[in-house]
């Protein structure tokens, strides 16, 4: 039910931002999907995919699922960052899924050296595991050596790219510009802010024949002391979010393209809601419907704008303790099946059914301006032969709309007009 290929595009806005538009289909495992849209497209394939190389045969689809599902709980922490030349019009890059993540395929400095780094739209720094190395996690592959790297620079700690970097960027005792990061779940990141060029190639399985595209200047973290929970087959992240030194950022400021947004009658769009830090992109929900029975927000707790982040990189959604309670109720109130517990004690609605038809309600995500009407594939999750769970769970801290929510929809980040939009998709010709 939640197996599914991925596919994150970008289209470049002139000479300011990217619009990005992310689709999310449930695809066979056995095949992957891309799509071109305008500045350049990203593919996206899932790690419980046999095209992947993390794929493990032995286990089963709702046991893939469910690993999914579980490590998902871990990404929440992921969201609280603290200090501690040529543009062709089609460029891919192939991504691949590692542990709830998606490791992305990119090269870096001159001549180009082959990195995988986790994709994440929940942070902005690009950055990788450098030589010299004081202190580094295991890797299955060479560290990068900027010493070997012709275009590889140190950025002075008086530049506008490490005043970017607020609190997490300091100087050291030759004036170039060090950063220190770390996160919730207490991975972390120590080393040099540098220029260096950033190649994005197709990967050899795509039939858009586009070719690999160089980009110079691209600020990166050369790290040196890094640390945490980090998969020995990755090395550092891609961030995607919409600081300034992000890939989307950058590549917008420094690639020619034309920008392609979402179009046409059920396309539905809501205001990103500008929050500190700017990495994240907040949404504000309103209310949730659940069949006819619409439930108001700020009826169970204090309303606040820009109250949830969409992440691609989380698969359950998570609502506020205090409305997910009432949500869940009137979930349970329209399905007449057999209730029985989560063994992991991760969902708290479960029925036992080998069937996916028990009778789910459609429920309607109300976005500011956008309704968002979902189906059981976006929903419920199967974790088990027997075993189908409402893919919802409670969060004190923050509310997240993941991934299998935005199953089978184009959504499109329009980063001039500040906006994001949602198209059903049909994923069976997209995958053509």
């Amino acid at each position: 039910m939640a197996s599914h290929d991925s596919l994150l595009s970008f289209a470049s806005l002139p000479s300011i931002l990217i619009a990005i538009n992310i689709v999310l289909c449930s695809f066979s495992l056995s095949t992957s999907a891309t799509l071109n849209i305008g500045g350049f497209s990203v593919d996206l394939i899932h790690r419980d995919s046999p095209d992947s190389p993390f794929y493990n045969s032995s286990e089963t689809p709702s046991q893939r699922t469910a690993k999914a599902v579980y490590r998902s709980i871990n990404r929440v922490n992921h969201f609280k960052p603290t200090r501690s030349s040529t543009s062709p019009q089609s460029v891919e890059s192939e991504i691949i899924s590692d542990k709830g993540e998606y490791l992305m395929k990119y090269s870096v400095g001159t001549p180009p050296v082959a990195v995988l780094g986790i994709a994440d739209t929940g942070s902005d720094l690009i950055w990788l595991q450098c030589k010299p190395c004081t202190d580094c996690y295991e890797q299955a592959f060479p560290l990068f050596d900027p010493g070997k790297s012709n275009t590889f620079k140190t950025i002075a700690c008086n530049s506008r790219e490490c005043d970017s970097l607020g609190e997490m960027g300091h100087c050291s005792s030759s004036s170039t510009c060090l950063y220190s990061m770390s996160y919730g779940d207490q991975s972390f990141t120590n080393g040099d802010l540098a220029f260096d060029t950033l190649t994005l190639g197709s990967s050899s399985s795509s039939a858009s024949g586009s070719q690999p595209a160089s980009f110079s200047n691209i600020v990166i973290g050369c790290g040196h002391n890094n640390g945490g929970t980090f998969s020995v087959d990755g090395s550092g992240i891609i961030g995607l979010g919409g600081g300034m030194v992000s890939l989307v950022s950058q590549l917008g400021s420094s690639a020619d393209g034309s920008t392609r947004s979402i179009s046409g009658p059920e396309v539905v769009s809501t205001p990103l809601v500008t929050k500190n830090p700017d990495n994240f992109y907040v949404l504000t929900l309103e209310a949730m419907s659940v069949g006819n029975k619409r439930l108001e927000l700020g009826n169970s707790s204090p309303f606040i704008e820009g109250n949830i982040i969409i992440d691609s990189g989380t698969t359950l959604t998570l609502l506020p303790v205090d409305f997910y309670k009432e949500f869940e109720s009137a979930v349970a109130e329209e399905i007449d099946a057999e209730r029985t517990p989560d063994p992991e004690d991760v969902l708290s609605l479960c029925y036992k059914s080998a069937s996916d038809n028990i009778g789910a309600p459609i429920i309607t995500a109300h976005f500011r301006g956008a309704d968002v009407q979902l189906n059981q594939l976006n929903t419920f999750v199967r974790l088990g032969e027997e075993l189908l769970c409402l893919a919802f769970r409670p969060d004190e801290r923050l509310s997240i709309f993941g991934n299998l929510a935005q199953m089978s929809f184009l959504v499109g980040y329009d980063l001039k007009e500040n906006t994001v939009s949602f198209m059903p998709a049909d994923c069976n010709r997209m995958h053509m």
